[in-house]
């Protein structure tokens, strides 16, 4: 059962990394890139890496999407 997940997480991160690539509008890219971020949080938690899952749930999908998106906005604005 647990091989099915692992191989369902790595498809969907291959998947959305590459919607993520060809996404034309840059903010929906942002959020695609998060999901990999989310989908690479389930493998460390499944491998037995609750402290890595938690710094790439807090450092690598949350805090650098959110500065990514703000600093997108900064660059709308300016415009």
């Amino acid at each position: 059962m647990i091989g099915i997940v692992i191989l369902g997480s790595f498809i969907a991160i291959i998947i959305v990394a590459f919607a993520s690539i060809v996404e034309k509008r840059l903010a929906d890219s942002i959020v695609l890139s998060m999901g990999v971020g989310l989908g690479s949080v389930v493998l460390f938690f499944i491998f037995q890496a609750p402290d890595v899952a938690l710094t790439e749930a807090v450092i690598g999908a949350g805090i650098s999407s959110v500065i990514f998106l703000m600093a997108l906005k900064h660059l709308k604005a300016s415009r």
